[in-house]
């Protein structure tokens, strides 16, 4: 169970609930970018599970620029630097080709950590292809949601990826799952690692509020509501899962 953190109160109730793993990030709102360094030695110095941060520099497409594949390499030294145990990151090319030869240097770049492909391959323009590119690429793992909207419609994809993969990879599903859909998702496709935010929200404790001003999208999120792991929520899911017969 490898549970996506933005916080260090979530990476810790993430394992305090029983989570293995932590997938670090912030922005999720915008579906996750680069974290901090001081969240990370934050993150690294609260909890004694394994830490794969998020090598993502900014919101939107996976076509990285020269100067943005600069970056990502530097990214991934700090992370190695602070006790990650793995990187999670992802690059296409134009045509929506998975970009074999620049990933493969980020995984190069961050060995001996471990490197998930993130959900960079939803985006590309042929699943079965786009495995055997993965592979390619020396990656561990890729997170799919089964290139649907969510894990759970994307279930027959993601049996599939099992399948064809035949263990050369691992395929962790993720987008959607909660402590509602998990047992189904797992009886349907199999898999053995899991990926998710098991968050919930909460009203800020601010007692005055300004109205009217917002410091990002006000569609995204407001400023007065906060999002975090939930202990209740992650613990639900892995006790569905232990009670699954594989």
């Amino acid at each position: 169970m490898e549970i996506c953190a933005d916080s260090v109160e979530s990476a810790t109730v993430a394992e305090a609930a029983g989570a293995g793993r932590i997938e670090l990030c912030s922005a999720l709102a915008e579906g996750g970018v680069t974290p901090s360094a001081g969240l990370l030695e934050a993150a690294r110095r609260n909890t004694g599970i394994k830490i794969h941060v998020l090598i993502r520099p900014r919101s939107g497409d996976f076509l990285y620029s020269d100067s943005e594949f600069s970056v990502m390499r530097r990214d991934i030294e700090v992370a190695g630097e602070n006790g990650a145990d793995g990187i999670v990151t992802g690059i296409l090319n134009r045509d929506g080709t998975i970009d074999v030869e620049r990933t493969a240097l980020l995984a190069e770049y961050a060995a001996p950590m471990s490197l998930t492909f993130h959900r960079a391959f939803d985006l590309c323009r042929d699943a079965k292809q786009g495995i055997e590119d993965v592979i390619a690429t020396g990656a561990e793992r890729v997170l799919t949601s089964g290139q649907a909207k969510s894990a759970i419609d994307g279930a027959p994809l993601i049996k599939s990826l099992i399948s064809w993969s035949a263990g050369r990879i691992i395929i962790m599903p993720g987008g959607g799952i909660d402590e509602y859909n998990i047992g189904l998702l797992a009886a349907e496709t199999g898999a053995r690692e899991y990926h998710l935010s098991g968050r919930r929200q909460r009203e800020s404790m601010m007692t005055f509020r300004r109205k009217g001003i917002y410091m990002g999208d006000p569609r995204l999120q407001s400023e007065y509501i906060l999002k975090s792991a939930d202990a209740e929520r992650i613990s639900s899911v892995i006790m569905i899962l232990k009670g699954i017969v594989f």
